[in-house]
């Protein structure tokens, strides 16, 4: 166990880290000591060479607090006024903490359709990489003050997924306020055991994450475990652990046996197909019969009109879509050539008559290969 978290560990220099409200939250809403201790163990690993994006929760707990405001908050526009009063001064506590060791910091607020667009996907990466490149700790969280439900990213787990997809990072450290995953709940039962390594995503690993939160966290064990999910299916190994224990970050870094450490799958995915199967939410589905399904699974084709059975929804060519078989099934998501009009009327039909049929034929596939991510046995099952 030591030498594959050494071994993982060895090839880290870029590293995305992500705090949840459960570890940041205190007496005065923010837990100030909590807060300093991660930022001295984050400067030092800046000073150490390691490149770092915090991605943080912790602004609606603020601006609760700040409005004396005790238990849930029930409604939208109540989440959006707490948080664009705790904002300010989440990144107030975290600048003043970074400068006492003479590192600057950057603000960066995102909701989801800023990672949905190549062109603002691209332009995030660009700016990203030269924040670190200037040794400037990138803080992000989503702008809670102006994302709706269709624009969430739904919890920071999935926001920290998805940055660490953007940099390109050699780790993902997400820290919460329990020691790593269970075999099963530890508020429940005395009896649970800490999961030290995971191999591979199993039906076990998958329901021993359950969706408990603590009264901060909203997510619970299952949002990061999901969260693990999707990085390690890009190749980026992750660690879930106890961010209130001190020295965590360092003890981790130096190969501590902390948390549970979740190992890459060896079936990565590229960067592009990520951004495919985990960023993008689908604008339809296309029913497609058996062989088309052998054809995508088995032998790793496009899809091509003739193996179109029928569509669901109204999207537009380049819009991401499920393929799904004919007992709802999802096999792959991929981005379409062709709008959901003029694919029903060339499903079922050969490539030879699309031109006949529509006039032009800019494409003999619906999806191409290249724009398509296949689902995976039960790792990305109904996940895409």
């Amino acid at each position: 166990m030591e030498n594959i978290r050494q071994n993982v560990l060895a090839h880290a220099k870029r590293i995305l880290i992500k705090v949840g409200s459960a570890v940041l939250t205190g007496n005065d809403g923010l837990d100030l000591k909590i807060i300093d201790g991660l930022v001295r163990d984050m400067s030092s690993l800046v000073q150490n060479g390691y490149s770092l994006v915090l991605v943080t929760s912790g602004a609606i707990v603020s601006g609760k607090h700040r409005m004396h405001i005790t238990g849930k908050l029930k409604s939208m526009p109540e989440k959006q006024a707490a948080a664009a009063i705790g904002q300010g001064r989440l990144m107030r506590v975290y600048s003043k903490s970074f400068e006492k060791h003479g590192l600057n910091v950057a603000q960066i607020l995102l909701t989801l359709s800023d990672v949905t667009d190549r062109q603002r996907y691209l332009n995030i990466r660009n700016t990203l990489s030269t924040l670190m490149k200037w040794e400037v700790i990138p803080i992000i969280n989503e702008n809670d003050t102006v994302a709706v439900d269709e624009i969430k990213f739904g919890e920071n787990d999935n926001l920290a997924a998805m940055i660490a997809n953007i940099i390109e990072a050699d780790l993902f450290i997400n820290l919460t306020s329990i020691d790593g995953l269970y075999d099963c709940n530890p508020m429940v039962s005395k009896k649970a055991r800490l999961i030290p390594l995971v191999h591979e995503f199993t039906d076990e690993i998958e329901a021993a994450a359950t969706g408990d939160t603590s009264s901060a966290g909203t997510g619970g064990m299952k949002s990061k475990v999901q969260a693990a999910k999707k990085v390690t299916a890009i190749g980026i190994p992750c660690i879930i652990a106890p961010g209130k224990k001190k020295k965590v970050l360092i003890d981790i870094m130096e190969g501590k046996e902390i948390g549970t450490l979740f190992l890459p799958m060896a079936d990565r995915l590229n960067s592009k197909k990520y951004w495919i199967a985990f960023t993008l939410h689908p604008r339809g589905r296309l029913i497609i019969d058996d062989g088309a399904k052998k054809a995508l699974l088995e032998k790793g084709k496009s899809l091509l009109p003739t193996g179109v059975i029928d569509v669901e929804g109204d999207f537009d060519l380049g819009d991401p879509v499920s393929c799904v078989d004919g007992e709802g099934t999802i096999l792959a998501k991929g981005l379409v050539n062709y709008n959901s009009s003029e694919i029903r009327k060339i499903k079922g039909l050969k490539t030879s008559k699309i031109s006949q049929v529509l006039g032009h034929k800019d494409y003999d596939e619906i999806i191409h290969r290249d724009n398509m991510v296949i689902t995976k046995q039960d790792r990305l099952k109904n996940k895409i």
